[in-house]
Order: C-alpha cells, then structure tokens, then sequence
C-alpha cells in the first residue's frame, strides 16, 4: 500500500480541493490517504470543544470518503493516543490529563480518565469510517513520559521503566480497539519502541498480533527491523516524507532532499526480504503540515505536490526513472523539473499550481526586493530615516527622487498578494489564509507599508 498523509492540523484543505486532488493521487500511484483530523474532525457532545471552528462537517467527512472510493483510495483515519495531544490538553478541561502539568503534549497514562477519553474520541472517529479497515494509533515522541509524579510512583512501585510503562497504555488502547472492532488492523509509528528491549516487546504478546509497526527517520538501520523479527513483529511499514521534514517553518519545498529520502527507502526495502517472516505491508509518504499544534506552517500542499508527484513514481519504478520522470510531468502538465534548484519549468496543470507559481515569487523576491529598496536606496538613508519618519521631517526634493520606485514597488506587491489571497481562500479557510499571510508575507510587505504611509 502507498498511502500519502494529510496532516490536517494546519492548513487543511476544502473538501472542493480534495476532490481535485485524489484523481491526481490515484494517477501517481497512491492507493491510500492517511488523514490525520485532529480538530478538523466533527466532534459531538462532550467532545465539541475540541473542534476547530472551521471543521470539516458531518457530511465533508461522508464526501472525503465517497470521493476516495471513487478513486481507489483507502482512507485510513490516524488518531494520536498517547503523544502531540496538544489539541486536546491544551484545553482546561483536559489539563488534568497531562503528564507534567505544565506541557499539553502528553496524556498521564495512568488516570484511569484517559484511557475514557480517547475510548470516546476513537469511537467517534471510527464510527464515521466504517468503511476503513485499518486505523493508526500515533504514538509517537511521548515528551517528558515518566517525568510526571503519577508514573514516577508506578515505576517504583512496579520496578518498571518508561518502556514497559509505554507497553501498558498501548495494550489497553489496543485492547479496547480489538474487543470493540473486530477485524479493524491498526498502526502505529515505531520511534517509542526503538529504545524498548526485545524482552519487554515480546512481553505483551497480545500486543503483536494486532498491530503494524511504521517505522519512520530516514532509513532505519536494519538492526531495528532484526529486533523488530526477533520481537516477533511479522508486519512492517515504512513513513517516508514528501514535506514538512525540513524545518518548522520551511516554505519551500527541497525536491532533491526528499527524493534522495525514497532513494534511501528503496534500498531498504531491497533488504527486507532477508528479513522474514517480517514482510513490508506499506509506505507512508509523510506530509506534516505543523511539528505540532503550536508551531507554524509548513509547506502547503500546492507547493509540494511536484515533491509528492516525484516520491510516488520513484516507489511505483523502484527509482526515479526516465519513465518517473515523464509520468510526473505528463500528469502535472509542466515542461521539465530542476531537482536540484527545488523548480518546475512549465505551466503547469495540477490542482493548485497558481498557488504554486505565487508561493515561489513569494520565497524568492518579496523579502529580496522590499530590502533592497529600504535599504540600499541611499536617499532613504540619508533624507528618510527612521529619525525624519518619526519627526515628520524631511526635503521633499530628496524624498521625489525615491517616491515613485517606492510607491511602484509597493503597488505591484500589494496588486500581487491580493490575487495570491484570492487564490488561498478558494482552497484553505480564512484561518490559514491569515496565517500564511501573518508568517510569510507581512513581516517584509509591513516594512514597506509602514515606510510609504509615512512618506505620503
């Protein structure tokens, strides 16, 4: 399976753009949508508090999935259990879930209310996919586990460590999912059991026979699949990452970074067979959206689809082939692909391209071109200086010779984000337009506005 992850705790699209999006999955070689709701999902009852207030509705939910259907996509729900809770112990009401007090990361495993709340919240989730046949269960990166005063007693009192600690709460989330849904298969990320000795994971047997492992950072060296084997684990998958991986506040997407990541899968994947009985069930091209519910954006997914588009077709061709290639620009209709300047040549005909064009003018020359007028312009530094704006005070002959670059730079970026605006809010609500512009945009365009108020 090939499914490709929409993180949906930042920038999640319309329902409008995913149905032009899936299509172009399904050409590329996608047979899977992972889609991480977190407050995107329609909450009810008790549970309402922790929805968004653009939510997808009911009825996005039952269309998200219809339109999978249509095009030969799985839809698999994730939903965290353990770890990135932010969105749920963020709130007063869930405070007193925390592992340490001050941090809304991580649940206290051992509140018996824990393990009620997410019983309810995966309820809900896997009763509006009752199509799905498969769930993932996150549990990753569980900051400051063992650090709260609940699991420093339970360790001494049990002679445990953090591992076996960890094993506990997973096996009572997968025993209610297996005892409730019979049949449903579950994942999980593995970076939590890299450090838990094979003793420990061939404890909790139950624990096996129900769940699939994703192993994520690029590449695992392969001694963690052999103490996956020798665990007794039979399945695994594997999350690469077509975005969001290179920093919290990357705009860009670097095409040659994460097609060198698949390049490094392949090569894992050639060994797994060397592994058996373990056999690889998967990959999950990862696209964070945020690190976590408080950082910012990452990447939008207009402007990485040409990254996603490459990924795909190197796992389809089992390398990034003449044959990748063609597919890839035949599909998103553009000329030829710079891999290593991150650039598309071309139109482009893919769901969002204008956002990808706009995006790429953004990066490259807003912040270059607003600085170079304020501050190589000689005659700004010298007759316009934050002094004379402050004092209203200035030789209007001096301020002509930079007024009329100034008022043009300022007019053609102005004309310029109001299109780039019109072409988010078809596809993002008004939250993540704001932000993306609040990030991106205004900290060098303010500079400029401020800098032309004045002089008018």
């Amino acid at each position: 399976m090939r499914l490709v992850h929409l993180d949906l705790k930042g920038a999640a699209p319309r329902v409008s753009y995913l149905e032009q999006v899936f299509p172009v999955l399904s050409q590329l070689g996608a047979n899977g949508v992972l889609i991480e709701y977190e407050d995107m999902f329609p909450f009810k009852g008790g549970l309402e508090i922790l929805r968004s207030p653009y939510a997808y509705s009911e009825e996005d939910i039952e269309r998200i999935q219809q339109l999978a259907e249509q095009h030969k996509l799985e839809v698999v729900p994730l939903v965290q259990t353990f770890g990135h809770v932010e969105f749920i112990l963020k709130h007063e009401k869930y405070q007193h879930l925390r592992e340490v007090e001050r941090f809304p990361n991580s649940f206290n495993p051992h509140v018996p209310e824990t393990l009620a709340l997410l019983k309810s919240i995966l309820t809900q989730v896997i009763e509006k996919h009752r199509r799905s046949t498969w769930i993932h269960i996150g549990a990753d990166e569980v900051f400051h586990l063992g650090e709260g005063m609940d699991s420093k007693n339970w360790m001494s009192r049990n002679k445990g460590d953090v591992g076996t600690m960890y094993l506990k709460h997973i096996k009572e989330v997968l025993g209610f999912l297996t005892a409730q849904y019979w049949g449903l298969r579950v994942l999980m990320w593995d970076d939590m059991l890299r450090k838990i000795s094979v003793g420990a994971l061939r404890a909790p047997r139950s624990l096996l026979g129900t769940v699939a492992l994703v192993a994520r950072a690029c590449p695992p060296a392969v001694q963690f699949l052999s103490k996956y084997v020798e665990s007794g684990f039979e399945a695994v998958w594997f999350a690469s990452a077509f975005k969001g991986t290179t920093g919290p506040a990357q705009a860009w997407t670097p095409l040659s970074y994460h097609l060198k990541n698949h390049l490094s899968w392949l090569k894992v994947m050639q060994a797994v067979p060397r592994l058996a009985p373990l056999r690889l069930q998967g990959v999950v091209l990862t696209g964070w959206q945020r690190y976590d519910h408080y950082s910012v954006l990452c990447e939008l997914l207009p402007v990485s689809i040409p990254s996603l588009a490459i990924c795909l077709q190197t796992l389809v061709n089992g390398g990034f082939t003449e044959e990748a290639k063609t597919k890839v620009l035949d599909v998103l209709g553009l000329e030829s692909v710079q891999l290593e300047q991150s650039t598309c040549e071309g139109r482009g005909a893919f769901p969002g391209v204008e956002i990808y064009h706009m995006v790429q003018q953004v990066n490259g020359h807003l912040k270059e071109s607003i600085l170079k007028a304020l501050e190589e312009e000689s005659a700004i530094k010298g007759w316009f200086s934050p002094y004379h704006r402050k004092r209203q005070f200035g030789n209007p002959r001096n301020m002509e010779s930079f007024g009329s670059k100034v008022l043009k730079l300022h007019e053609d970026w102005e004309s310029f984000v109001r299109d780039l605006r019109a072409q988010l809010e078809r596809i993002y609500f008004p939250d993540t337009v704001e932000e993306w512009m609040e990030e991106n945009v205004n900290p060098y365009l303010d500079q400029l506005r401020d800098l032309v108020r004045d002089y008018r």
